[in-house]
């Protein structure tokens, strides 16, 4: 297949490039056109493949972009890049539900629209809510992320008018040392600080880097696969159960618990959002559509994502 992809420079759109390569399929990266080509390799098939876009304008090279098969979008501006103003907000939803919304249209233009749109969202879509089971058809929260992630979905779901299917994948904390929360979370425990965050009460719904790419890749190829998808395992865990399992892989203390108003007098209203909102989120769309999850339990995930190379 020809498969667009937005956001290829980020830690999940590099790893699923990679990973749809290997498959044998043509990936091309919608990139601006001051944005990085990458290595030596990689920029020998650059100037073939690459795909002039424009999230702000809209502008895309359609000449490039016909006869694509799919779309995998994942651009978006880092959520946890700073504190949330006014101005970082209009940031998050101009690279969020404004993107969408030019990319759809774009590809709206096209003589041959792409068949299938995968487009990444967040489970900060259900906002804060203690102990409630979370499903696909759970109604969504009222803060600034859920309201974020409603509108960023409503956009992705007008690809269906070029008659796309269209499959929208809920991602809880993606975990890799090479990026992400994790690697800014090892810190602190490795020099024997680490602690929960809070209370250390509130759920936190996982998945690793690969079973992120894999979600990805089944959304591509399933044809049952449509609507809001949970792209989480099915055993989130509480932010204190997370601490204590991170330090016993490490081998480091988890005593120094963060009290809240630390996290909100640093963060602001991120961290309510990001850090201390309670999450039970569960897949139930991914196994009823014959999804297998290849690292479902957080201890073995987490230790083959820490194991050393070599």
């Amino acid at each position: 297949m020809k498969i667009l992809i937005s956001g290829s420079s980020g830690l999940v759109g590099a790893a699923v490039s990679d990973a749809l390569r290997r498959d044998g399929h043509t990936v091309c990266r919608l990139l601006r056109p001051q944005s990085p080509s990458g290595d030596e390799s990689a920029k020998a098939s650059a100037a073939t493949t690459d795909i002039h876009w424009d999230p702000i304008s809209g502008e895309l090279n359609a000449t490039r972009a016909e006869h694509a098969d799919a779309v995998v979008h994942l651009a978006g501006a880092s959520i946890a890049a700073g504190r949330w103003t006014d101005e970082r907000k209009g940031v998050l939803r101009s690279s969020r539900a404004d993107a969408t919304r030019h990319l759809v249209g774009a590809l709206a233009r096209l003589r041959e629209p792409p068949a299938v749109f995968v487009s990444a969202s967040a489970v900060g879509y259900y906002g804060n809510r203690g102990e409630e089971e979370l499903t696909e058809s759970s109604a969504p929260g009222n803060d600034f992320l859920a309201a974020l992630s409603r509108d960023w979905e409503t956009e992705a779901t007008r690809a269906e008018t070029f008659g796309a299917r269209v499959a929208i994948l809920r991602f809880g904390v993606i975990l890799s040392a090479r990026g992400g929360a994790l690697p800014r979370m090892l810190v602190p425990f490795r020099l024997g600080l680490g602690g929960k965050l809070g209370s250390g009460k509130q759920w936190m719904p996982w998945l690793a880097l690969g079973e992120a790419v894999s979600a990805i890749r089944f959304a591509l190829g399933e044809p049952g696969a449509r609507g809001a998808i949970n792209a989480v395992t099915a055993s989130p865990v509480r932010n204190r159960d997370f601490t204590a399992t991170l330090g016993r892989i490490l081998r480091r203390p988890t005593i120094f618990p963060v009290p809240e108003f630390a996290l909100r007098l640093a963060l602001g209203e991120m961290a309510d959002a990001l850090l201390l909102a309670s999450q039970r989120v569960l897949p139930r769309k991914l196994p009823l559509l014959g999804y297998r999850f290849e690292q479902p339990e957080l201890e073995p995930a987490l230790a083959a994502i820490l194991r050393p190379e070599g």
